[in-house]
């Protein structure tokens, strides 16, 4: 073999070398799914833990995109997300029914829970009637942390202000901060005001002052999660076999027990409920 050939040889593998060096890691970094999800679910710290397990089994990233429910469904419904992941069933109903979702799932679900002073000006400590509670902060007209954001905490903050027969303003004592609900616990805090705030965030919140579960245990607290594959007919660039498969890990077993073992100080934060009908 002359001189001519082997270099010709030799500079062949070199430049497959070189495609095959730079192809692998774009394959690699195009292995991830975004996923549109509500602020409890990160600022609880859940993602933390289940993702990297995911991972670990399906080499696929999950990139979460953190906004308020409300938010997240707009942003799912522009197609700028794979999976929709929050917590409000009526809202993800009508995602599903308009075509933007291809069906929702029940995964997990928690609390809410009314957050207040210890010194509790309004009186309301110890109670389970949520309305009867919100009846009196409004009479009282006791400082009121609203995350006012369109977020699922805030959806339900507002069917139950209604319930209550009370339409609270933006004032003096009710104030709407279009903020997730780490930074209005925050507020809350700093106020020294009641709040509404679902259980997850609630436990691994560190900077409480002097604020306390007051009223907590009325049905109408309960904290309903869902999981939705944004529609790929609607959206043809949607990642349907990796959204999926995400959608089914979170409700497999292995799934459903990563979610159940996240606990802070021994208290689970979420309680799956995949194959619960109805949920």
């Amino acid at each position: 073999m002359s001189l001519l050939s082997r270099r010709s040889i030799l500079a062949t593998v070199a430049i497959l070398a070189a495609v095959m060096t730079t192809a692998a890691p774009a394959d690699a970094e195009d292995r991830f799914i975004t996923v549109a999800s509500t602020t409890s679910t990160e600022d609880s710290g859940l993602f933390k833990h289940i993702l990297p397990l995911f991972k670990a089994k399906t080499g696929t990233e999950v990139r979460v995109v953190v906004k308020g429910t409300g938010q997240a469904i707009d942003q799912a419904k522009r197609g700028d997300a794979d999976v929709l992941f929050v917590h409000h069933k009526p809202s993800e109903e009508a995602f599903v029914a308009e075509g933007f979702g291809v069906q929702r799932f029940p995964v997990m679900y928690n609390d809410f829970a009314l957050i207040g002073p210890k010194a509790d000006p309004a009186g309301v400590k110890g109670g389970k009637d949520i309305t009867a509670a919100l009846k009196k902060l409004a009479e009282t007209k006791a400082p009121f942390a609203s995350r006012g954001d369109d977020s699922g905490t805030n959806k339900t903050e507002l069917g139950l202000w209604k319930a209550a027969g009370v339409e609270p303003k933006s004032g003096d004592w009710y104030k709407a901060l279009g903020q997730g609900m780490g930074p209005t616990l925050n507020a809350a805090a700093a106020m020294n005001a009641y709040t509404l705030a679902d259980r997850g965030t609630w436990l691994s919140f560190k900077n409480r002052g002097d604020l306390e579960v007051v009223a907590e245990g009325d049905k109408r607290l309960f904290n309903q999660y869902g999981v939705m594959l944004v529609n790929p007919a609607k959206f043809p660039h949607v990642k349907k076999t990796e959204g999926q498969s995400f959608i089914d890990w979170l409700r497999s077993p292995e799934g459903q027990g990563a979610i159940a073992s996240y606990k802070i100080g021994g208290e689970p934060l979420f309680f799956p409920n995949a194959n619960e009908p109805g949920a």
